[in-house]
């Protein structure tokens, strides 16, 4: 018999299972991990109320940058949900609408223009590394090749060294 402990989940209706070695080797630093992690929404939208994003255990942002209006924006969040469920509790996967205008701010963050959305960005908090990608489609391999790169230190913006550092700010 093997030992587990679930928590259902109200954030995205599911029950997780921590299980095996987890369970055997689980201590108060740990559960309190499992059950962070596992009570954020596989994809945050950012809002107003969400402030704070930055505080989060989980150091790695993922934004997808992408106005809700959009006639491609349904089938894009199925994907990137899908991506999101690859990067459970390395990275917190955020959707920006870039159809309102007081996302505007996180967008210019990014040196990335209207015209360049939709578009992924990736933020590391801890020492404010970022790289962002503009793309035509949303695809599930694009979201797993960009984070796996970037995971990797792999970053795709040019003259990293020559654009200085964004002062960390609360978008």
């Amino acid at each position: 018999m093997t030992e587990t402990c679930q928590l259902a989940s109200q954030v995205d209706n599911e029950q997780l299972d921590l299980e095996g070695e987890d369970v055997e080797s689980i201590d108060e630093t740990k559960l309190s991990r499992f059950i962070e992690i596992n009570s954020l929404y596989l994809v945050t939208e950012y809002n107003p109320v969400t402030v704070g994003l930055f505080n989060s255990v989980i150091q790695i942002h993922l934004l997808l940058l992408m106005s809700k209006a959009s006639p491609e924006y349904e089938e894009s969040m199925r994907r990137y949900q899908q991506a999101a469920q690859l990067f459970r509790g390395k990275v917190l996967f955020i959707l920006v609408d870039s159809g309102l205008q007081h996302n505007g701010k996180v967008i210019s963050f990014f040196k990335l223009s209207k015209s360049q959305l939709p578009a992924l960005a990736i933020y590391r908090t801890l020492d404010e590394e970022w790289d962002a990608l503009p793309m035509a489609e949303v695809s599930v391999e694009q979201v797993q090749n960009f984070c796996d790169g970037f995971l990797q230190g792999k970053l795709l913006r040019e003259n990293h060294e020559s654009e200085g550092k964004t002062p960390k700010v609360e978008l």
